[in-house]
């Protein structure tokens, strides 16, 4: 598979990008609120390695301290009938203006004293490394077929499919994509001729620790399934050279009980019932990882309902370095670790576990969008023309001074009083506020608004738009009803 042209920095959420935008239209900033609460603070010093972790029950687990609110961002490609359609250009409303204030992004509290505990207790591996371990064959070219789910299919240079239980699996969405072309100007990642290729899955499975209206008092029983557990996010890093990939579980570390370090799967918060799951009290609700930027050695992921959580490839987590699942592994701290039950994570009565995942790569690092919400509800995908922005897809823009986008999907038919928005974001000040103090902001420079008129086929024109990027001061987005490339004309912006 050849990576994206230059011209092509993929859109979250956009395997393949459609349509143009040609009604955005900047405006002067707004002042932002105050930030809002931080993550959880680093840690004091761990405890001897002696002391024992018995596994937290249900409703003690740890809470990642991001809000939990509705992820349910699910592709929907076409309209009422089912064909799609498109309606001739020129007919959208004025646009809704953005306002680069409520894009406003600060760095969440210092992760670096945890991150560096989970490095002294675990053993490490480099990207470069890992895609020497790539595992899983990919599918290629003809085994994949040639047909795309909606519509005509594009001309591709080279067609690639997960492997057969990936492909068959109904736990695992993809959903953002990202590559080496993104990561570094010359599009090369160190000594390895693999041009690494970023996929990031959300798990769609999502009952919960203590789903017990469905017969189950926790995930970790023998009769239940692995699925039970929600595993948040991983990446699958793709390798072109030899054309297989391998999973890699995201992570956030904490402190557990026993004061000693962890960590815990990348989803918004545990479940805290203790009874059958109902509205009030309810089960684990996953990020839905619908972007996703590789940038130097960070990775970006975009969490809907806070900003983005920043993961360090430097840190990559092995948890069975002799490649032998039968067999724990030693670790540094004096432990061991097992990759063969698929049924718990993190440390637990002196193991180490990952839910069968070889790799695991902690959150290093959190930007936190400080505007305060707007006051509407966002349970049906609604959006609002100020306050906080959800953080639904990214992208990067290299021509010029190298920009992140960040913009939202929405669905217009449920309310709300905005298609969409979108914000860019100099990479400068976006590194700047990871490696900075805690609070360290990251101002966007512009701001755009989505058209807010047109209907075809039942539907609000401009609504759930599901990726946006910009190349030479053009936009494009993937549209809801088509995967065709289009190019925006007219200057909008920086």
């Amino acid at each position: 598979m050849g990576l994206p042209s230059r011209s092509i920095h993929l859109a979250a959420c956009a395997l393949a990008a459609g349509a143009l935008l040609t009604g955005l239209v900047p405006a002067a900033g707004a002042a932002a609120a105050p930030p809002g609460a931080t993550a959880r603070a680093a840690a004091g010093p761990a405890l001897p390695n002696a002391r024992a972790d018995d596994p937290p029950p249900t409703d003690d687990m740890p809470d990642d301290g991001f809000d939990d609110e509705h992820e349910g961002e699910q592709d929907d490609l076409v309209g009422p009938g089912g064909t799609p359609e498109r309606r001739a250009p020129g007919t959208q409303a004025a646009p809704v203006p953005g306002r680069p204030g409520d894009f406003r992004l600060a760095a969440g509290s210092d992760l670096s004293g945890l991150v560096g505990r989970l490095d002294a207790a675990l053993p490490k591996q480099g990207l470069t490394e890992l895609m020497e371990q790539a595992n899983r064959p990919s599918g290629w070219e003809g085994a994949c077929g040639n047909t795309s789910i909606y519509g005509p299919d594009l001309a591709v240079n080279h067609r690639v499919c997960w492997d057969g239980d990936d492909l068959a699996s109904g736990e695992w969405v993809p959903q953002a994509i990202t590559g080496v072309s993104d990561a570094q100007e010359d599009e090369d990642w160190g000594s390895s001729n693999s041009e690494p290729i970023a996929v990031a899955s959300y798990d769609a499975k999502n009952p919960g620790r203590s789903d017990q209206a469905s017969g189950r008092d926790n995930c970790v029983q023998a009769s239940v399934s692995d699925a039970c557990n929600e595993k948040g996010v991983r990446v699958s890093f793709f390798n072109q050279a030899t054309q297989k990939y391998r999973h890699v579980l995201l992570a956030w570390p904490y402190v557990n009980s026993k004061n000693n370090i962890s960590f815990d799967a990348l989803h918004a918060s545990e479940g805290k019932c203790t009874g059958t799951v109902t509205p009030s009290c309810k089960a684990q609700n996953g990020i839905h990882a619908g972007g996703m930027v590789w940038y130097g050695n960070y990775l970006y992921v975009a969490d809907t309902a806070n900003g983005m959580r920043v993961f360090d490839l430097r840190k990559i987590m092995d948890l069975n370095p002799d490649n032998d699942a039968d067999r724990n592994d030693p670790t540094p701290d004096g432990l061991e670790s097992d990759v063969k039950d698929k049924k718990r994570i993190g440390r637990q009565n002196n193991v180490w576990y990952s839910f069968g995942y070889r790799y695991v790569m902690p959150q290093v690092a959190t930007l936190k969008l400080t505007t305060a919400k707007n006051g509407g509800t966002t349970a049906g995908n609604q959006c609002y023309a100020t306050g906080r922005p959800k953080a639904s897809f990214l992208s990067l823009d290299r021509t010029g001074a190298d920009h992140l986008i960040l913009g939202e999907y929405c669905n217009k038919n449920n309310g709300g009083t905005s298609n969409g928005r979108v914000g860019t974001y100099p990479m400068s000040a976006i590194t700047a506020a990871v490696e900075g103090k805690a609070g360290t902001a990251a101002a966007a420079d512009s701001a755009f608004g989505l058209p807010t008129g047109g209907t075809f086929n039942g539907e609000t024109l401009w609504h759930k738009t599901q990726g946006a990027l910009r190349y030479d001061g053009k936009w494009y987005k993937r549209e809801l009803y088509s995967y065709n490339m289009s190019e925006v004309t007219g200057d909008f912006g920086s």
